[in-house]
Parts: C-alpha cells; sequence; structure tokens
C-alpha cells in the first residue's frame, strides 16, 4: 500500500482546455520540467468589467477626455472590431456613444465594422455583438478590403508599401477605436494601432505589412513591440490615419474585462501592453517536449488557428524536439491555401525559401501563416491530438493522435531517451513565452 501512494505522489495531473472541455495530462514529476500559465487567470480585479471601462474613458492617457475631443465634431467614425474577436462591445460601445455625445449631442455617428480581410460580419452577428438598441439604431457600415469605391490613398508606410485605408478614414472629423489587447505572435500585440492596420485596410496594404521579410524578423514575435517591423508600420498607419481616440481592454480566459484603458492610440496602448506583459509573461523553460493548447473554444476550431499556440510551444522546445499540441479543430484545416501548401510541398526548407524570395508586394493570402507553421516544424516535430481526420492532419506534416497518451506515448519514442524531459503551457494563446521586452 505504502509502495502505491508513493507511485501515485509521483504523477501530476494537468488539465488542457480542448474544446468546451478539457483532457487530463498525467505526468511523472520526475519529467516535468515546468509548467507555463499566465496570471491572469487568477487576477481579480477590485472593479467590474464596466466601472473598469468608465474609469479609463473619464481618465485617458495622453489625451483629452473624448467628450472634449468631440466639440465641434460634425463626423465621428469609431472603429470596432468584427465577429472574430470577443471584444465586449456591448459593454465598451454605449460608453463610447454616450462620451461623443456628451461633448456634441449633434455628432453624425458611424461605427465602422473593421473587417481587415475578414469576411463581412452578418446582420445577426452585429446584433448579437451590439445588442438590438445599437444595432437596430446607430449607422453601421462594415469593412470591404477590395471595395476599390471606398478606398483612398493615406501616402507610403515606412517599409514603403501602400497605405490604402476605409475613406470614412479620411472624411472623419474625429477618428475613435475600440478594441482588446491580447499577445499576437506575430504583431507583439493585438489592439490599439491593429484598428486602423490590418483593420480598416485595403488588401493590398494588409498583405505588404504581413510580408515574408516581416513575418522572418526576429522582432516579430508574441510581446515584443521594439523594432518590431510590422507594428512599426501599423503604428504609422495609426497616425496618419488621425486615430485620436482608443478604447481598449485586456481579457481574462473566460472573456471578462480585467483591465481597460483609454487615450492616445499609442500611449494607453503601451499602458495596457505593459499591465498584460506584466501577467502573462513567462520565461522559456527549454525542454524536449513541449505540450501547448490554443485555449480551447473559440480558438481550437481549425489547425490554422492553431499555429498561435504552437508559437508558445516553439520557444520552449529544444531544437529537435517534440510539440504536442492539443486543439479539438473540428473545422479541419481553416483555410484550403494553407493546407494546399503543405500537402504540395514536402520540403520545408524549399518552402521557406519560397516564401523568403517573395517581393513585399506578392504576397499571397495566408502566407505568413504558413510561414510561421513552416518554422515550427522546422524546429521540432508536431503531434497533434485533435477530433481531425489523420489524412488532414498528415499533409500539413505533423503525426495526428487522438488523445494525450497516445501523443505522449509517442512524443517520448521520437525523444529516444528515458530523461526526458516535459515543458507544459496549459494555454498557449494567454502566454508571452520571451526573455526579451516590449
Amino acid at each position: 500500500m505504502d509502495t502505491i501512494k508513493q507511485s501515485a505522489a509521483t504523477i501530476r495531473q494537468i488539465e488542457l482546455p480542448y474544446g468546451k472541455e478539457s483532457r487530463t495530462l498525467r505526468i511523472e514529476e520526475s519529467h516535468l520540467a515546468g509548467a507555463l500559465t499566465s496570471e491572469l487567470a487568477s487576477y481579480r480585479p477590485e472593479k467590474s468589467p464596466e466601472e473598469l471601462i468608465r474609469e479609463a474613458i473619464a481618465h485617458p492617457v495622453g489625451s483629452r477626455p473624448l467628450h472634449e475631443l468631440a466639440k465641434g465634431k460634425k463626423k465621428v467614425v469609431v472603429i470596432s472590431s468584427d465577429h472574430t474577436r470577443p471584444v465586449p462591445s456591448r459593454l465598451i460601445m454605449p460608453r463610447i456613444l454616450e462620451e461623443i455625445r456628451r461633448g456634441n449631442p449633434e455628432a453624425e455617428i458611424t461605427i465602422l465594422v473593421a473587417t481587415g480581410l475578414h469576411r463581412e460580419t452578418t446582420k445577426e452577428e452585429l446584433r448579437e455583438k451590439y445588442g438590438d438598441e445599437i444595432a437596430g439604431h446607430e449607422t453601421i457600415i462594415v469593412h470591404d478590403c477590395d471595395d476599390e469605391a471606398h478606398l483612398v490613398s493615406f501616402g507610403t508606410l515606412p517599409s514603403g508599401g501602400r497605405l490604402i485605408l476605409n475613406s470614412m478614414a479620411a472624411e472623419a472629423d474625429l477618428l475613435v477605436a475600440e478594441g482588446f489587447i491580447e499577445p499576437h505572435f506575430f504583431a507583439g500585440y493585438s489592439g490599439g494601432r491593429k484598428s486602423v492596420l490590418p483593420g480598416i485596410a485595403s488588401r493590398e496594404s494588409v498583405m505588404y505589412n504581413h510580408n515574408a521579410g516581416f513575418i522572418a524578423d526576429p522582432h516579430a514575435r508574441s510581446g515584443v513591440l521594439a523594432d518590431n517591423p510590422i507594428h512599426t508600420d501599423m503604428l504609422y498607419a495609426a497616425g496618419a490615419a488621425k486615430l485620436a481616440f482608443i478604447v481598449n481592454v485586456v481579457l481574462d480566459a473566460a472573456h471578462h474585462v480585467v483591465f481597460a484603458v483609454a487615450g492616445d492610440y499609442a500611449l494607453a496602448h503601451k499602458k495596457g501592453t505593459d499591465f498584460l506583459a506584466s501577467k502573462c509573461r513567462v520565461a522559456p523553460v527549454m525542454a524536449d517536449i513541449a505540450v501547448s493548447t490554443n485555449g480551447g473554444y473559440p480558438l481550437d476550431q481549425n489547425i490554422y488557428q492553431s499555429v498561435k499556440g504552437m508559437t508558445a510551444a516553439e520557444a520552449t522546445v529544444r531544437e529537435g524536439g517534440v510539440i504536442v499540441m492539443l486543439s479539438q479543430a473540428g473545422d479541419g484545416d481553416g483555410g484550403a491555401s494553407f493546407h494546399e501548401t503543405f500537402r504540395k510541398e514536402r520540403d520545408l526548407n524549399r518552402m521557406m525559401e519560397t516564401f523568403l524570395a517573395r517581393k513585399p508586394e506578392e504576397t499571397i493570402i495566408d502566407q505568413w501563416q504558413s510561414q510561421i507553421f513552416a518554422r515550427v516544424l522546422m524546429k521540432a516535430q508536431v503531434i497533434f491530438v485533435s477530433d481531425c481526420d489523420d489524412q488532414t492532419v498528415r499533409d500539413l506534416h505533423m503525426i495526428p493522435a487522438h488523445s494525450v497518451e497516445e501523443a505522449m506515448q509517442t512524443a517520448v519514442r521520437i525523444c529516444g531517451r528515458e530523461d526526458y524531459s516535459v515543458t507544459v503551457i496549459p494555454d498557449g494563446v494567454s502566454v508571452i513565452v520571451s526573455g526579451t521586452e516590449n
């Protein structure tokens, strides 16, 4: 009996998000190098989400209050994140509209939905996002990156690309944006300037900004803003568009607001990223095997999105090691061109050479995601635990598995050593695995 108790005590159980459920990793303590988690999971603000947002708007960073900025401004445009982002617009947008009308009751306000390269947001999604009152009574326009009739030039980006944005930004007397801040695997962080580029930019401008040279830059990583060429272009775009005021929030895993900031698009955003970094930046613990997830639903619905969680594992797995990635991926690959890129080309070195040889203006759709995924695969073998069909997983150069146990057995076999080490990242999209400051 004592032997059984002692043996059981050496086993560590770690819950890993998987779809709307979870899977359990059981691992001997002697093999566990570390578990990398974000402090956001346990952070509890003293104020409610509504209070945090109101307080942020009332005490803007580096800017006069929004109601003062609105005085005398006839055309006011509020950029809003689209249906693919968990921004709590039902909480934020009413406060923004209230502040604008407090300063100028006669203002002509338009909500411009920043879709970037995404599909158009449907009327049902708009109603779900804003609620019946705003969806039914406010003027809402959905950005279309290919609608040349409503796109205008804003000059040239620092990178040399053309900056082309929605014409409503040029026509606005006051440009405002809502959004949220999270780690972003090549822009450093979401939020702030991203409302403009890629949010309301043309396809040409977005593709140029996501070019292979920029993606390959060592500063184009999660949690890094300094010397990040993608961020530099985005910051310039926000300035060129005269983005005057932002309201951004930080969300926990349950999408509850735990921090809010408002004001200048650069200074307020920096305050938000500093807060986020203080809670979710973790140093890598190098290991032979790295286990990661995409945080469960709704972020692990396809393989394309799951690349984000893999980059966290990439930062803490040894060269030539193994990544075990959990993602339900019930929707499959997540992109036809993404899938075909890997199905047709089995030589990752040749694939990467092709990406890097392309000029910025020749960037193709999903190239950035494919390039980052190829980079991950070139560092470590990936075992993919999912509900996806095995052939799709193999097409994408990964080893399919349907349980954590199966995946770990395969990983240990590939590792080929008895003293293998494992680093676990329960939520790969919520942490910044980096020793680099932003």
